[in-house]
């Protein structure tokens, strides 16, 4: 079964636009008539994220969208409805149309005899690569359900953990735009009015306020660079960072910063560990597990530990090793990986840490946004204490000599 996308003339001659799902064209057709419908213009509709497609920004599918229909796909199928059928249940229910127009065409691909990893695989902009070898794990075992279901606990928590991150970083970065704005109008508008009247008086200023007064001076001149510096400077970061020298300097710098180093840590290896806990307990091999993981970690010297641990087990060897020479693996994290490689319950103690470390996540994120808060405060105060006490000292010094 297809999407077609028709726009046409209803009863009352009104143009209308909307889609129908059916086997072929001609059938759509049918239905159409069947509702009233003079048509103008049907056609089949195509998904846009297939491999190879032009650039585009993002999938146009939402995480919590994939996350509720990965839950109710397990639903369905644990209350034994055929792939197909379900397939089709939710493509009803589906409200997304790119997801509704991606799912038509993996159920046409399985009901030709594709599985359903494979179907989904053509899809990379919506289904990455933990989703397509959970799913190939799961029916590879029988377990396409339960798989699921991991799925989309998977899915959630990894939304709420980017949630909690931007939360974090949303504070500070309002008040410093706040801070910037605030200053622009004192620089720009305030403080050349007042210098006019110092420049009357012809007095002698104090250093301070001759700084202000200089600052004051190079933003109203050169204010398209103020406004273009931040960019450029981005974009040069992000050329830098894009190379691979760059990239392993910043990532060693970032793990070295007070606080938010240790916070980027915690977070690689939460995301680290759950994810491995979740792909070997879908029935994933441990070789291709490591390999997915390594990419969905950010930093490149944690990223090159895992990559060394992955080599370690294809020779034979353990998993912790490499882990534990890399000094950025905290010992209780190796120790309960080596733990659980020796006593065969790897899986239950990387949920342990994972579980350990999010929480860990969540109270130093909490902690860093009650420690910014007067932080930011603060510095705000000292700036505009700063200006303000420029432009009253000459004030009173002119008022001293009234």
């Amino acid at each position: 079964m297809a999407i077609y996308a028709f726009k046409g003339l209803d009863k009352k001659g009104n143009e209308i636009k909307g889609s129908i799902t059916s086997d072929s064209l001609s059938t759509a057709k049918q239905k159409a008539r069947a509702q009233g419908i003079m048509l103008m213009e049907i056609k089949e509709r195509k998904a846009e994220n297939k491999k190879g497609a032009s650039f585009s920004f993002g999938s146009g599918v939402s995480v919590d969208d994939l996350a509720l229909m990965t839950r109710q796909l397990a639903t369905l199928l644990k209350a034994k409805i055929q792939i197909v059928e379900a397939l089709t249940a939710l493509i009803d229910q589906t409200e997304n149309e790119k997801l509704k127009l991606t799912l038509s065409e993996v159920r046409q691909k399985v009901n030709e005899g594709t599985s359903l990893a494979r179907a989904m695989a053509d899809y990379p902009k919506i289904f990455d690569h933990i989703y397509v070898n959970m799913v190939e794990a799961g029916e590879s075992s029988g377990t396409l359900e339960l798989v699921l279901l991991r799925l989309a606990d998977f899915t959630e928590s990894q939304v709420k953990l980017k949630t909690k991150v931007k939360g974090a970083l949303m504070y500070p970065t309002i008040m410093m735009t706040i801070a910037f704005t605030l200053f622009m109008i004192i620089f720009i508008f305030v403080i050349p009015k007042i210098t006019k009247m110092f420049a009357k008086k012809k007095m002698a200023l104090p250093f301070l306020t001759e700084v202000c007064i200089a600052i004051s001076n190079f933003l109203i001149n050169y204010w398209y660079i103020v406004v273009a510096s931040p960019f450029v400077l981005f974009l040069l970061f992000r050329k830098w960072i894009s190379t691979a020298s760059g990239k392993s300097k910043w990532d060693a710098i970032v793990l070295k910063i007070p606080t938010a180093g240790k916070i980027v840590a915690m977070i690689n290896i939460a995301r680290f560990t759950s994810t491995l806990a979740t792909l070997l307990t879908s029935g994933v091999p441990i070789l291709t597990s490591l390999n997915i993981v390594k990419n969905l970690i950010s930093n490149v010297h944690m990223q090159k530990a895992v990559e060394l641990s992955r080599i370690n087990v294809a020779e034979g060897s353990n998993l912790a090793g490499p882990l534990v020479s890399s000094g950025h693996f905290p010992p209780m994290v190796t120790h309960m990986i080596s733990l659980g490689e020796k006593s065969g319950e790897l899986e239950p103690m990387l949920k342990i840490v994972a579980e350990n470390y999010q929480e860990q996540v969540d109270s130093k994120l909490s902690g860093l946004t009650s420690i910014l808060e007067p932080i930011m405060i603060i510095v705000m105060g000292l700036g505009v204490g700063i200006v303000v006490f420029a432009v009253i000292m000459p004030m009173m010094q002119l008022n001293s000599i009234k």
